[in-house]
Formats: C-alpha cells, sequence, structure tokens
C-alpha cells in the first residue's frame, strides 16, 4: 500500500469535501421534514456523497500506484482523475441545487431549467465516465510488487465502469412516458429507477430501492463499489498470509482474486438480469434463487481449485526481506523482477 501523501490530491480534496458534505446532508435529513419521490429530500445527496468518498479515494490510491518511473504514464493519469474530481463536483452542485428547489435532479424535464439542468448532469456522468475509462486503461498496464494487487486494480475498474454504464439504461423513457409521448401528451420525466412500476414507491430502509418492482440502482451501486471491495479483499489475504502456508502462495492469492473478480462479475449480471425483469431484491423469484445457487456452487468450486490446485510453496526465508516475523512470500521476489 503506498503513503497516502502519494494519492492523487484533487480526488483526495473532492472526497474530504464529500465527507464534510456528507454531515451537511446528513443533518438536513434531521431538520428538513421535506419528501421527494417518496424519500426525503436531502438523501440523495447524502447518498452520493458518501459513495462518492469511497470512489474517488479508490482511483486516488491506484493513480498513486503507477509509479514514478513512468512520468508520462503518471501525467495522464493525474488530469484524467482530476477530470472526474471535476466532473464528480458539478454533478454533486446540480443535485444539490435541485434539493435546495425542491424538485427532482434526474429525469426532470418538468420546465426548460429543470431539462438543461438534468442534460448538463448527463453530459458530467459521460465525462466522469470517460475519465476513469482512460485510468482504467493506464491501470492495466501498471504492475505493482504484488500480482493479486495488480489483477485487483483490473478487474475492479473494468465491473466499475460497467457498474456506472448501467445508470444509462435509467435514462430510457419506461413504456408508460413512450405512450404518453405517442399520445401527444407532457412528459414532465424521462427515465426512471424502477422497472415495472413507479419511481417514489415502497422501498427499503435508507438506500430507498423498490420492494415492489425491479431496482436498476441495485446493479449500478453493487458494480461501482467493486473498487472497494476487490482490493480489500487483497488487504484480507495479506493480513491472513502469515498465518496461513497455502495464503503465502503468491500464485493462490492471484487465483482466489481472479475467482472472487469471476464472482462478483456473475452477481453483477444476476443483479442486472432481476431488476430488467422487474423484481425487487427484496423478493427474488424461483428463477433468481436459482441463477444465485449457481453462483453460488461456482464460487465454492472456484474458491476451492484456487486452495488446493498445485503450485509453488513459499520462498524459503531471507535475510533482511522477512514479511511478518521473516516469512516471505513468493511471488513478492518475482514480481519485483518484472
Amino acid at each position: 500500500m503506498s503513503s497516502w501523501r502519494t494519492w492523487h490530491r484533487p480526488l483526495v480534496l473532492f472526497a474530504l469535501v464529500m465527507a464534510l458534505w456528507a454531515v451537511v446532508c446528513a443533518v438536513g435529513l434531521a431538520v428538513d421534514d421535506r419528501v421527494l419521490t417518496g424519500a426525503p429530500v436531502w438523501a440523495k445527496p447524502f447518498k452520493f456523497s458518501v459513495s462518492f468518498v469511497a470512489y474517488s479515494l479508490s482511483l486516488a490510491w491506484m493513480i498513486s500506484v503507477l509509479g514514478e518511473d513512468r512520468p508520462r504514464l503518471r501525467r495522464t493519469a493525474w488530469w484524467a482523475g482530476t477530470t472526474v474530481a471535476v466532473a464528480s463536483a458539478v454533478e454533486m452542485a446540480l443535485i444539490t441545487l435541485q434539493v435546495v428547489r425542491g424538485v427532482r435532479s434526474h429525469f426532470n424535464n418538468a420546465t426548460p431549467f429543470d431539462a438543461g439542468v438534468y442534460a448538463l448532469m448527463g453530459n458530467t456522468v459521460v465525462v466522469l465516465w470517460l475519465g476513469t475509462l482512460v485510468l482504467a486503461a493506464l491501470l492495466w498496464r501498471a504492475r505493482t510488487a504484488d500480482r493479486a494487487t495488480t489483477w485487483s486494480i483490473r478487474i475492479s475498474t473494468v465491473l466499475a465502469l460497467t457498474g456506472a454504464a448501467l445508470a444509462f439504461l435509467m435514462v430510457l423513457p419506461t413504456p408508460e412516458q413512450q405512450r404518453r409521448e405517442a399520445a401527444g401528451r407532457a412528459v414532465a420525466e424521462s427515465g426512471a429507477h424502477s422497472v415495472g412500476v413507479p419511481d417514489g414507491g415502497p422501498g427499503m430502509f435508507l438506500t430507498g430501492w423498490s420492494t415492489t418492482g425491479g431496482d436498476l440502482r441495485v446493479p449500478h451501486f453493487f458494480g461501482m463499489h467493486a473498487l472497494q471491495l476487490l482490493p480489500l479483499l487483497v488487504l484480507v489475504l495479506a493480513a491472513l498470509a502469515p498465518r496461513s502456508a497455502r495464503l503465502r502462495d503468491e500464485r493462490v492469492r492471484v487465483r482466489l482474486v481472479l475467482v472472487a473478480g469471476a464472482v462478483y462479475a456473475a452477481v453483477l449480471a444476476l443483479l442486472t438480469w432481476q431488476a430488467l425483469r422487474g423484481r425487487s431484491p427484496a423478493h427474488p423469484d424461483g428463477a433468481t434463487l436459482t441463477a444465485a445457487a449457481a453462483v453460488l456452487a461456482g464460487g465454492v468450486l472456484g474458491v476451492l481449485a484456487a486452495l488446493f490446485l498445485p503450485g509453488r510453496g513459499a520462498a524459503p526465508v531471507e535475510e533482511g526481506h522477512g514479511h511478518a516475523g521473516g516469512e516471505v512470500v513468493a511471488g513478492d521476489l518475482g514480481a519485483h523482477r518484472q
């Protein structure tokens, strides 16, 4: 793990601002009793600010692993990260503006001003996604001292981009909106979070995800936060390695990361399929449960294969290069020679 002082500063600064803004939004939730589409008016900026903290810090750390010996790569990554930070800041500013006005920020075409705000938000999301795409491409070329970390970064950025791209499904007009537009009637909103039911219906605590129909926010959220969960898995495996001979083998840790990435992708596909069929995550049907069982079985088999397939054991202890009590991970030395 690189020192936080080498992390991308604009993204770190934006994350700090979002952490403070999350506190402000929490106060808003406590003192402002306005409700918008079935949820407290300050719920959306609160959730977005918390999500942006995690997203920005993850990218800020990932940029730091590119290495000082590749200045052109780091310079391009710096500009891409800064673009993500600026686009995200504009997105939050527009969401907050609409909260203050007491109207929806997303899907709102009720007035020319609201339609303009929504269009600008759409453009900032595209810029944010493209900036992350550039970072993902650069990070695929990066090498860290630990191959498991390298693969966790590669896989998590792809999954995060996929999860973010699912938001574009939300902007498509619903069947009801299409019928209204075809009949020549005014359409105040275009797009929705929910599938099969109107937005603003019964929802889960805090998240607001629909409990009566599909909700595209579920796979969107799950995909984007692969940026935190897969690197966190690597940290857990590294912490357990001194206590496990198998986990001291870098090849085993890499296999486990690859299995986790495959399972994560399968669950993301399952959640997307479930949402598009109009099924609530709170009430999965038989088809969803069957698919989930298959994913679980595949994951268990994958973990067993990763742990017990033949592989190199830990390298012998070497003076001055010990990890956690003098032991060294075999792959660490090999990775440094790449």
